[in-house]
Parts: C-alpha cells; structure tokens; sequence
C-alpha cells in the first residue's frame, strides 16, 4: 500500500480543492492519503466524498502550529473529533493570530515593495485565515520573487526582516488537547534545519510524555543525519514513524507520494483514533461521518 500522510488544499494553504487533492492521489497511485489543513478542518466534508468516489482511503486530519521553547512546531492531528469544543478554540486563536500576524508581515513590506493588505486578503478563500502562502502569492503575481518556494526562503524566512512571530500553543499543551479530542498527535517535518532550530530529543521527549504519538520521520525537509536521528528516537520511545509528502499543488515542489508511511504505521494511527477511515482502497468502506 502506498500511504501519504500529510497533504494541504485551499481549505488552508494549498491551490487544490479537497476533492482535486483526492483525485491527484488516486493520479499518484496512492492507495490511503490524510488531508491535513492548517487548523482547519473545513475540507473533510469534500474529500470524504472524493475519497469514496475514487476508491482511496482517506484519514481526517489537520496541522496545528505550537511552540516550544520559542522554536515553531507543526503537530498533526489525526482522526479527531472535530466537535470538540477546546480543539475548535485553540485553532480558533491560532487562526486569528495568523491573520493578525499576516497584516503586520505586510505592512513590513509594504515599505519596500509594492503590496497591499486588500490583494493579498482577497487571495484566501471565504473562511480561510490569510497566511504567508497568501502574502507568497501576491509577491510572486508582483514578480518581487519567482514563485513561494522562493519567497518562504528569502523574504518571509523566519530569520527575514519581514518576519513576524505570532501567538500558538505551548507544544505538550498541544499535544494533549488533540488527544483529549480523540486525535492522534503526530509532530510533522520535525528535522527541519532548513526552517529554522528544531527541537531537541529532550523536547520530543517532553511532548511524548505529554502523549505524542509519532514523528513525521521521512519528509524531504528533514536531512539525512535527522531523519536517523529521529528514527532512533522514535524507536527507544515506540513512537509511530510516518513518512508524508506535505503537498500544496502548485504551492509547492512536494509531490504526492514522494515519502510515504508503512501500513503497520497507519494501523496503529487508526487504533488510537477516535474516527475510522473513509472510503478505502478499491471501495467504499465508510461514509465520511463515522
């Protein structure tokens, strides 16, 4: 089985809608795929329709933002219930300090490059917090830069003079919020030294006793002397190890299945879960409310 376990649509930052994102899976030869929207859970709906359509098996899931200790980390919720009302909360407040952070991101460049708030409001869809991929989009039509991969490594880097920080959840905060909701908490590209610092085994350690379920091991932004780094660790503690594209369509160079996640992986994902799989590979297994 071929399984990848973290992909966006224009419910948050990608440029396809949760159905288009379904049907370039099933395009891939992907036999299970996880639409995981940044602090959204808007697309699931779409995609559990799409995903029976096609034959795929779909696993509910979204991305949040956190801290720890002043680094930013990204944390994959998977399989929860979206009603909980404390997990509707906490992404409430992160995507209103996404939006806040985005106007003073713009404002920053406003001084030296032609940008304005409107442009680049009116390129997130109803519903969706504006966020850097948005900003990325209007300095690409601008032609300050060449496209998002470009902009994300230059002028809305982290260490950029354009950046601004924004409010988000202690980590281990986090993660026991996803599984008080009945999600499987799962820390996304956490090798990342090209973004910026990561976090630590001692930090990984803190979240796991905090109920971490698993890494995001294989994920190209994570090199190789992390990804063993992080396989070892997943080992000693017994934490799931995933592996996952983290597509954006046309946002991004990541394709569908470029990293994947084995099926003794996603078994134990879908044991901890509070939700099942929708559709499945070759059928319709559930419908997209269980």
């Amino acid at each position: 089985m071929r399984i990848d376990l973290h992909t966006h649509s224009n419910a948050s930052d990608g440029t396809e809608g949760p159905g288009q994102v379904i049907r370039a899976a099933q395009a891939a030869g992907l036999d299970v795929v996880a639409l995981t929207d940044h602090d959204s859970t808007a697309g699931w709906v779409e995609a559990g329709a799409a995903a029976v359509d096609c034959g795929i098996g779909l696993v509910r899931g979204m991305e949040l933002s956190a801290r720890y200790q002043g680094i930013t980390v990204h944390l994959l919720s998977y399989l929860h219930d979206p009603t909980y009302q404390p997990l509707i909360d906490l992404t409430s407040r992160i995507k209103a300090a996404r939006r806040e952070r985005a106007k003073a991101i713009v404002e920053r460049l406003a001084r030296d490059y032609p940008i304005g708030w409107e442009e680049v409001a009116a390129r997130a869809p109803d519903g969706v917090a504006v966020g850097r991929p948005h900003i990325a989009d209007q300095l690409v039509a601008l032609g300050v830069v060449p496209n998002r991969s470009a902009a994300f490594s230059e002028l809305l880097h982290p260490r950029s003079p354009y950046y601004v920080r924004y409010w988000s959840a202690a980590a281990p905060d986090a993660v026991a919020t996803v599984r008080a909701a009945g999600g499987v908490p799962v820390l996304a590209h956490p090798g990342a030294t090209g973004r910026q610092r990561v976090v630590g085994d001692g930090g990984i350690i803190h979240m796991y006793d905090a109920g971490l379920a698993g890494l995001e091991v294989y994920h190209r932004d994570n090199p190789p002397e992390q990804r063993r780094r992080l396989a070892a660790l997943a080992e000693r503690l017994g934490l799931i190890q995933t592996g996952a594209s983290d597509y954006h369509g046309r946002g991004k160079p990541n394709r569908l299945g470029e990293n994947l996640t084995s099926p003794e992986a996603l078994a134990a994902i879908l044991e901890q879960g509070r939700l099942g799989l929708v559709g499945g590979p070759g059928r319709a297994a559930a419908p997209a409310n269980t």
